[in-house]
């Protein structure tokens, strides 16, 4: 039975990987790592920089990411990209045939709007999965604007873009946390009373922050966003709306 760890590295930033996660690294067989074609060659470069920062000796496979299925509703869609993730994973450890655990590099934590763990669900039979917790977005963002997560007693809602878009804003929610929202989804919304915390490359380097009262941050984000895309071919980026006291 495979031993595999999920090993979250946090947003980016080589600091931000735990005592934990650096140990780990150092004590796996194999590690997997995934290549998301050359717009996006730069996340696999950090990657092994995280492993060089630990000390990793292990043995290094990358693998290439499939495509999803446009074509595909939506639910189809992620099912079956899943479904091939697994089967890649599956093959590239056969090739190896290391004796020992087999890790995976995962971007925040593995716990956290990430499908690692629903991909290893694939698996037959069962891997042993270990799991080491990683800094999620939603910290690097709070700390990067110096805010709390929540209001006194405030109920907080961490949802996606689709989701932000198609149902507006969650009933009871004072805060928001958005993830994997590609379209800015926050303009679907009455910006009255709204207030946003924006960044993109969280703990990076590239770090960009923004924030204001939505009427009015909304448009400069949307427009830093799309330079920021055009300058490094990607982004990864998350946002905070808080509804100001009536």
């Amino acid at each position: 039975m495979i031993d595999l760890w999920l090993i979250g590295i946090g947003t980016g930033n080589p600091d931000h990987v735990t005592g934990e996660a650096q140990k780990a690294l150092r004590e796996a067989a194999l590690i997997l790592v995934p290549r998301k074609g050359p717009d996006k060659a730069d996340l696999a470069g950090l990657r092994h920089d995280i492993l060089t920062a630990a000390g990793a000796t292990a043995k290094v496979a990358e693998f290439d990411m499939p495509v999803r299925d446009p074509a595909l509703p939506y639910q189809e869609r992620v099912a079956q990209w899943h479904d091939e993730i697994a089967e890649i994973w599956k093959a590239t450890m056969a090739d190896y045939a290391v004796d020992g655990p087999v890790a995976l590099l995962v971007w925040g934590d593995p716990g956290l709007y990430d499908s690692t763990l629903r991909i290893a669900d694939r698996f037959t039979p069962k891997p042993n999965i270990r799991v080491v917790p990683g800094v999620t977005a939603l910290q690097a963002l709070t700390s990067a604007h110096a805010i709390p997560f929540n209001t006194v007693n405030g109920a907080v809602v961490v949802s996606t873009g689709r989701r932000l878009r198609d149902h507006g804003w969650p009933d009871g929610a004072e805060t928001v946390i958005v993830m994997l929202d590609g379209e800015c989804s926050f303009q679907q919304l009455d910006p009255a009373g709204i207030q946003i915390w924006w960044g993109g490359f969280l703990g990076m380097k590239e770090q960009v922050l923004e924030h204001g009262d939505l009427a009015e941050a909304g448009p400069r984000i949307v427009a830093t966003r799309a330079a920021a895309r055009e300058a490094h071919g990607w982004i990864m980026d998350t946002y905070l709306l808080r509804k100001l006291a009536q």
